[in-house]
């Protein structure tokens, strides 16, 4: 499928593809502002204590160690995904504890 561009966009395209356009490197003041702006979106600055139950506490410390990050890594990049809107929920995964509480259910 053919992606539809504006008109600047078109604009762009086709000084490009005449060789209109140069490529030009980026001076050292620019790149130390880019790197700096860069360093400065990914600063934790923030603490924040929450309460979980033991058994969801678990679950993410196991999640997190066969991924080979630290759990508290694992909860801030999920948090950060959910709040910039790219934490999609998948209903056809079942994890093995709403398995467990599944047969629980089932059972009781």
């Amino acid at each position: 499928m053919k992606k539809k561009y504006d008109k600047f966009e078109d604009e762009i395209i086709e000084a490009y593809e005449k060789g209109e356009l140069i490529s030009t490197a980026p001076s050292k003041a620019e790149l130390e502002k880019f790197r700096s702006a860069a360093q400065l979106t990914f600063v934790k600055d923030r603490r924040v204590n929450i309460r979980l139950t033991s058994p969801d506490l678990m679950d993410i410390q196991t999640r997190a160690m066969e991924e080979g990050i630290p759990y508290q890594t694992l909860i801030a990049s999920v948090l950060h995904k959910f709040v910039s809107g790219s934490l999609i929920e998948k209903s056809s995964r079942i994890t093995s504890r709403s398995t467990r509480t599944a047969k629980k259910q089932a059972a009781g």
